[in-house]
């Protein structure tokens, strides 16, 4: 029973480091722009890791499909515009800057503002030497009498 265990998993391990193998080209210059898209393109499953570093299954297919772009000549932009069409802007680690895509340029600056903004705020209300206003003897009275110190005295 362990045998089989044992077989399946190297079995397993073997195909996904064959899955995962990465496409070679007779040119560098192809090479360069092929290792360059990868980096460039968002791994849509992974989220944060480019196509080049994700072990996804759609980044691998994504990754031949790259290769095969490049092999039949495609340009870098006619590359990139499929991969837009398919997937949205998201798949860009740059998305360029229009009305659809503000959010992903101007939210994080709007995020630090805020944080910033609001530590600021925290700072200034709480600033040392501030003394808290100070009681008439009116109110100390009744303060003492509230708590009790009145009548023992």
């Amino acid at each position: 029973m362990k045998v089989i265990s044992l077989l399946s998993m190297l079995i397993l391990f073997a195909g996904a480091s064959v899955a995962a193998a990465p496409q070679e080209f007779d040119n560098p210059e192809k090479q360069a722009r092929y290792d360059n898209m990868l980096r460039e393109m968002r791994c849509m499953v992974c989220q944060n890791e480019s196509l080049a570093g994700s072990p996804a299954e759609l980044a691998q297919d994504l990754r031949r499909e790259v290769a095969r772009m490049i092999r039949e000549e495609k340009s870098d932009a006619e590359i990139r515009s499929f991969l837009v069409e398919r997937y949205g802007d998201y798949v860009l680690y740059r998305p360029p800057l229009r009305a659809q895509t503000l959010a992903l340029w101007v939210g994080p600056f709007v995020i630090l503002l805020l944080a910033l903004a609001g530590v600021a705020v925290y700072l200034w209300r709480r600033r040392p030497g501030q003394d808290e206003a100070a009681l008439d003897p009116d109110e100390q009275a009744r303060l003492k009498r509230l708590l009790g110190e009145g009548e023992a005295s």
